[in-house]
């Protein structure tokens, strides 16, 4: 029964991250209709980054945090290529989103190896009811709750998460009432950014993260956003602990 329940509680701190990938997704979705495909391209720059930049010397807390804002101005590139055209549909900007996933292959390869890296996270293990479970699973699970609940807090009770969504709901409408939307969909891409990368530090230490590893979580993150409608993060988080807990058992 130990070893049930240290599998459940691995499945729901992997889950954490695959739901914060997804949480990404949701954002950009909510504020553009766009389906973001390089949101796991934005995991995997957070988790090399923050392997290369702890490699380098630089101290936990400030190596995670750099990595997560790398992460962020990537986001802003992808939103330059992808909707930096004004006029530029969704499908079209998706289209875009998927060849930047493909064409950051090349440029992770040649500047982080082909390699996986990994990074070492909170290290120890602590007890929960008896059950024995690494003090890093316990960081992911907390900052991934704290997150979500700041994210959902944003978009549903502050008039700039109110104004994001509206861009995405009524563009026309939003411009007449002076809603910026153009910036709006910038602010939604940098904030997928953040997320991704968030979820690429907290998951490294988890799982080895190389150049492809946005494979897999794409498909988990989007899995987990889709069950929301790609527009609640907080049954996208439900869905990513859900895949997370049954990969892990099976």
């Amino acid at each position: 029964m130990i070893e049930f329940f240290t599998h459940v509680l691995s499945g729901v701190a992997v889950g954490c991250g695959f739901a914060l990938v997804g949480s990404g997704l949701v954002a950009v979705y909510r504020v553009t209709g766009v389906v973001n495909f390089a949101q796991g391209m934005f995991a995997v720059v957070g988790g090399l980054c923050a392997s290369a930049f702890l490699a380098a010397g630089l101290w936990h807390g400030v190596a995670e945090l750099a990595a997560v804002a790398v992460a962020g101005v990537v986001g802003a590139l992808t939103w330059a290529l992808a909707l930096g055209k004004p006029g530029t549909s969704p499908m079209s900007a998706l289209i875009v989103t998927l060849a930047v996933g493909f064409l950051a292959y090349a440029v992770l390869v040649a500047v982080f190896g082909d390699t996986p890296r990994s990074s070492t996270g909170l290290t120890g293990m602590t007890s929960v009811f008896g059950v024995p479970i690494r003090t890093h699973y316990l960081l992911v699970i907390g900052v991934t709750t704290v997150v979500f609940l700041l994210l959902w807090l944003f978009l549903t009770r502050t008039y700039l998460g109110k104004a994001l969504t509206a861009c995405a709901t009524n563009p026309y409408a939003a411009r007449v009432i002076g809603v910026p939307v153009a910036r709006m969909a910038l602010f939604a891409f940098v904030l997928g950014g953040i997320l991704g990368g968030l979820a690429g530090v907290l998951v490294t230490p988890l799982r080895p993260m190389s150049f492809d590893s946005d494979v897999s979580l794409i498909v988990h993150g989007f899995a987990a956003a889709i069950l929301g409608g790609l527009t609640r993060p907080m049954v996208a988080l439900a869905g990513g602990v859900m895949l997370g807990v049954v990969e892990s058992l099976v």
